[in-house]
């Protein structure tokens, strides 16, 4: 005999893992977001020690 299907327990698992996946992809970005950011600084930081400035 086949058993009853449980709507709710289905329902719960796909939000459960779309909120990891959504949760993992927010902390991805936010690792993208601090690497551009310390490059940026790294790249910066040439600039303003430029031999017109040093004068």
């Amino acid at each position: 005999m086949a058993q009853k299907p449980n709507y709710k327990w289905e329902r719960m698992e796909r939000e459960r893992a779309k909120a990891a996946k959504k949760a993992a992809r927010l902390e991805a970005k936010k690792e993208k977001a601090e690497l551009a950011a310390s490059t940026d600084v790294d790249q910066d930081a040439p600039d303003e020690q430029s031999p017109e400035t040093s004068e």
